[in-house]
């Protein structure tokens, strides 16, 4: 080879050398993502069959612990918001169990029939009217997070035209004819809530007021009256207390209540009723049926950790009837 080729054929040679370089490079990127995505498959897979044997878990639990007392559910135990580990192959599956009933219910901003058998079926058709109670339940609890009395008036009225059924605002809420001028235009449910991020829609609602309110707020597939137990409510969540009375009971002595609360609870609820600090506010007997000594709705957490993949949902369970019954499933963090 003429001395003038030697260098371009060792520069072609090379060329070539970082060419295939980089080509494997790639190769080998791209091999490893999808092995990857491969194993997160495989794992999310894997982590989904562990939740739904836990459902069953879970369900059998709030069995379990519905029928120590047939007549209320405490805090004994201690089963309220603790983690529960079950050590799986490859991992371990945690499960929280809430008592689901102490919040507001979203749905019970407006009266309607319940569907027949308990709260299955297609809840589209049913005819929904707005309920004064509930709104000014909501409107209470808002006050009492610090929401403007304006503002949370305005919203518990507009959440509830979301949800009733006909199309005529309320005094200050909205239907679709509001919602229409939005960009995009949207229209109004016209049906129950099926997650409490739906209010992100409503008029008046803000992100701000939505991040105070969230902690406190649940859609449960029904609209009867924000079931509070007395027997569970935590001296921290006295606001859903304070929300029946809001202008007859404070924060302050809705903690007093529920901090005194015996070990093994109230024995009913007429007896915690006559207590001195409740007896003198004479709530309508509505308001005061709507507290329960029993728990119907529980909220279980279960996540799946597999050697640092991590799978996730939220239950919805329904001890009304034994044994008790999953109602809804929600895959990933609660919204």
């Amino acid at each position: 080879m003429p001395t003038r080729e030697r260098g371009a054929a060792l520069l072609t040679v090379l060329l070539l050398v970082a060419i295939l370089s980089v080509v494997t490079a790639v190769a080998l990127d791209r091999l490893t993502l999808a092995s990857r995505m491969t194993r997160n498959i495989v794992s999310a897979d894997q982590g989904r069959a562990y939740l739904l044997t836990g459902e069953q878990m879970v369900a059998n639990l709030v069995s379990d612990l519905v029928a120590v007392n047939a007549d209320r559910t405490t805090l004994q135990g201690g089963w309220l918001g603790r983690d529960q580990t079950i050590s799986v192959p490859g991992g371990a599956v945690t499960v929280q169990l809430v008592d689901r009933g102490n919040c507001f219910n979203l749905n019970s901003l407006v009266v309607g029939p319940e569907p027949a058998g308990g709260v299955e079926g297609d809840t589209s058709t049913m005819q929904l009217a707005a309920r004064p109670v509930g709104i000014a339940q909501f409107a209470a609890l808002m006050r009492l997070l610090g929401v403007d009395q304006n503002a949370a008036t305005q919203i518990a009225i507009s959440a509830a035209d979301w949800i009733d059924s006909d199309s005529e605002p309320g005094n200050g809420g909205a239907e679709d004819n509001y919602y229409a001028g939005f960009d995009p235009p949207y229209r109004a449910a016209n049906t129950l809530m099926a997650d409490p991020s739906e209010l992100l829609m409503v008029n008046a609602m803000t992100p701000q007021v939505y991040q105070r309110i969230r902690p406190w707020v649940c859609t449960l597939p029904t609209t009867r009256l924000s079931p509070i137990n007395i027997n569970t409510l935590l001296p921290g969540q006295a606001v859903l207390l304070a929300m029946l009375a809001p202008d007859g009971l404070g924060l302050e002595q809705a903690r007093q209540v529920l901090a005194q609360r015996p070990a093994d609870g109230y024995g009913s609820v007429n007896a915690f009723w006559t207590l001195p600090q409740l007896v003198r506010l004479a709530l309508p007997e509505d308001v005061k049926n709507q507290t329960v000594a029993k728990t119907r709705w529980f909220e279980a957490t279960l996540r799946a950790d597999l050697g640092g993949d991590q799978v996730s949902e939220i239950v919805l369970i329904d001890a009304e009837t034994q044994p008790a019954r999953l109602m809804r499933r929600q895959w990933g963090d609660e919204s």
